[in-house]
C-alpha cells in the first residue's frame, strides 16, 4: 500500500489538540459522575466510537492507495506549421476585434491542444517567413503569436505560393530523416482568401508528394469589411472605398488537393474545435513510450466508514449520570 500524502506538523498538532481536550472533557464527566457516587462507564464507548471515526477521517486525508498495475504510455506527436496571413485585408473588422486580432486568439487555442506535437509559425504576405521554427516550447509560440501584426511584413499583398513554396522547403529538410514516412507533417494555413499567387496547383501537387496535408483555416465574412489604415480606410486607383470580403473558394481548393480540410472563422462561429480533431485524427509519430506504475486512492472506503460512525455517535445516547 503506498499514500498520496503524509503526516504533516498541522495533523500531528491537530490530533494532540483533540486528544487534550477529549481528556479534559473525560475528567470533568468523572468529577460530575464521583458527585453523585456514579461510576461513568458508558463514556468509554463514546470514546472508542469517537477515536475510531478520527482515525478513519485521518487515513482518508492521507490517501491510501493499493491495487497497483502497470499501464503503458504512448507519446504521438506530429509537425505542424501554422501560416499566418499578414496581408493589409486582415486588419479588416467584420470579425471582431478584428480578423488578424482573431485569428491569433484561435491559433493560441490551436497551440494549446497540441501539447505533444512539434509546432512552427510561419508569416505571409507577398513573401513568406519562418516566424519560429518547430519547437515543443508552447509558451515561446504563444508569445511569437501574441506578437503577430500586418505591419511586420513590408507589402500588403498576399502569395500563397511563397508560403506554400517555404512549407515545401521545411518539410523537405525533415525528408532526410530515417523516420521520414513515419512523420504526419501538417500545414494550416491561416487567410481571408484573397489570393493573387500564381503557381498555387503545382506547388500543392508537390506537397501531396511529400504527404503534407493542408488545413485551410478562412477568417471573415462574405458581406465583407473596409480595410482601416491609420485614421481612414485603404481606397483604390478610382478612389473608391475598398471591401474585402472573405473568399473562401481557393482555401477549399488547396485543401482538397492536399487531403486536408477547409475550416471557417467568421462572425457568428468558429470551427476551431473541428479543425483540433480532425489533426488530432491523424495518426502520428510514436516519440515515446513507457511503462508506469498506476495506484488507485481508495480513500472513499475509510470517509464512508467513518461518516456512518459519526452519524451513529449522533444518534446514539448514553447516560452517564442517572438521578
Amino acid at each position: 500500500m503506498t499514500w498520496y500524502q503524509t503526516i504533516t506538523l498541522l495533523e500531528i498538532l491537530f490530533g494532540v489538540l483533540f486528544l487534550g481536550l477529549y481528556i479534559g472533557y473525560l475528567w470533568r464527566v468523572r468529577r460530575v459522575a464521583n458527585f453523585f457516587g456514579q461510576r461513568p462507564h458508558g463514556i468509554w464507548v463514546k470514546f472508542i466510537l469517537r477515536h475510531v471515526y478520527l482515525i478513519l477521517l485521518i487515513v482518508a486525508i492521507l490517501g491510501p492507495s493499493f491495487g497497483a498495475m502497470k499501464k503503458e504510455i504512448k507519446t504521438i506527436g506530429k509537425e505542424v506549421y501554422i501560416a499566418v496571413d499578414l496581408s493589409a485585408s486582415m486588419n479588416a473588422t467584420d470579425v471582431q476585434p478584428s480578423r488578424l486580432e482573431k485569428a491569433k486568439q484561435e491559433i493560441q487555442r490551436l497551440i494549446s491542444r497540441f501539447n505533444s506535437d512539434r509546432i512552427g509559425l510561419m508569416i505571409y504576405g507577398n513573401d513568406a517567413y519562418i516566424q519560429s521554427p518547430l519547437t515543443y516550447d508552447q509558451n515561446a509560440l504563444q508569445l511569437y503569436t501574441r506578437t503577430l501584426h500586418t505591419s511586420l511584413l513590408p507589402n500588403s499583398g498576399t502569395n500563397y505560393a511563397s508560403v506554400l513554396q517555404l512549407a515545401l522547403d521545411k518539410f523537405g529538410q525533415l525528408g532526410s530523416s530515417p523516420s521520414a514516412e513515419q512523420k504526419a507533417k501538417i500545414l494550416v494555413l491561416v487567410s481571408d482568401g484573397e489570393n493573387f499567387g500564381e503557381n498555387v496547383e503545382r506547388l500543392a501537387d508537390r506537397l501531396n508528394e511529400q504527404q503534407v496535408q493542408v488545413f485551410t483555416l478562412g477568417i471573415g465574412t462574405t458581406e465583407g469589411s473596409r480595410i482601416p489604415v491609420g485614421n481612414r480606410y485603404k481606397r483604390n486607383q478610382e478612389g473608391e472605398v475598398v471591401i474585402t470580403k472573405l473568399q473562401s473558394e481557393p482555401l477549399i481548393k488547396l485543401a482538397e488537393l492536399t487531403n486536408g480540410q477547409y475550416y471557417e472563422v467568421n462572425d457568428r462561429v468558429s470551427e476551431v474545435s473541428r479543425l483540433v480533431n480532425a489533426i488530432n485524427n491523424i495518426e502520428g509519430e510514436l516519440r515515446e513510450s513507457k511503462t508506469i506504475d498506476v495506484t488507485a486512492n481508495k480513500y472513499i472506503y475509510p470517509l464512508v466508514l467513518a461518516l456512518i460512525l459519526i452519524l451513529l455517535d449522533a444518534l446514539l445516547t448514553i447516560k452517564i449520570v442517572r438521578i
